[in-house]
């Protein structure tokens, strides 16, 4: 995700420093479009105006923020950390009071689109945090999301992030199921797919996803591992929180049981696989 976000602003003619844990693909991204690679996240926040991350979960974004390596060690007063990783809410609390006290600002920014979306630049970005610094870095998110919006404070990108990954699950399952159903009754699913979709069932995920889990392609990027470690997040946050999630957890298991079956870097609408396969 990272990789092409960074490139967006490049074409924009901001400077860049990147840093990538594996230095190859860094080097890779600087021979494509200039700036320059460094070995620690410290150097690549030094002396910048605004740092971007993008990372897996929790644990990775503590490893490239903290410690005397970390990018918080490179940040100079009065600049802004954006992260765009989908985490908890709780770590993007936890860091933005890190980074108050050390007098810069943290923004949690997590991303929806998937890679399609960051390579055409029209990415939708949750932002949690401070109103001033979310002024600032809006217009310079604007060049890789479409759809760029404050929700609240600190953390509240995250939750709405988690809004979306439920709601997006709960909608992939129900097409699974659907179109599954279609092909067993002998319909002609692309065809149902096609009526469908000009009725109250249209959404993104129909349209988009609908002919290619028919057709049993799942290499659209957003992978089962992902996907899963993204709901027991959701998970978590509901049980502090007191939300019931039935149809997400069970959802979460199916994706453990396509993990079991070797599924993990398939993309998340391989679900469909769970009812297709002995």
């Amino acid at each position: 995700m990272g990789y092409p976000m960074a490139g967006h602003l490049a074409r924009a003619k901001h400077e860049l420093t990147v840093y990538n844990r594996t230095r190859a693909k860094a080097d890779k991204w600087v021979k494509e479009y200039g700036g320059r690679a460094v070995a620690t996240p410290r150097e690549a926040a030094e002396g910048a105006d605004i740092v971007f991350s993008c990372v897996g979960n929790d644990n990775d974004l503590r490893a490239i923020t903290l410690g005397a390596d970390g990018a918080f060690a490179g940040m100079r007063k009065g600049a802004i950390y954006v992260d765009h990783s989908t985490v908890s809410a709780n770590v993007a609390r936890e860091l933005e009071q890190t980074a108050r006290a050390a007098r810069f600002q943290f923004l949690d920014a997590p991303v929806s689109g998937g890679q399609a979306g960051a390579e055409k630049g029209i990415l939708t970005v949750m932002v949690g945090g401070d109103a001033q610094a979310f002024a600032t870095a809006q217009p310079v998110m604007a060049h890789f999301g479409r759809a760029v919006t404050l929700m609240g404070p600190a953390g509240a990108g995250q939750l709405t992030k988690m809004v979306n990954q439920i709601t997006i699950t709960g909608v992939v399952q129900s097409l699974a199921e659907g179109l599954n159903f279609a092909m067993r009754a002998g319909l002609d699913a692309k065809k149902v797919v096609d009526v469908i979709s000009k009725g109250a069932a249209q959404s993104w995920q129909l349209e988009n996803r609908g002919p290619t889990m028919i057709d049993n392609k799942f290499d659209f990027g957003f992978a089962v591992d992902w996907m899963r470690k993204d709901l027991q997040i959701c998970l978590d946050e509901a049980r502090r929180n007191g939300a019931l999630l039935p149809v997400t957890a069970i959802v979460e298991q199916w994706y453990g049981r396509l993990q079991d079956k070797g599924y993990g870097r398939l993309d998340s609408t391989s679900l469909m696989k769970l009812l297709t396969e002995k």
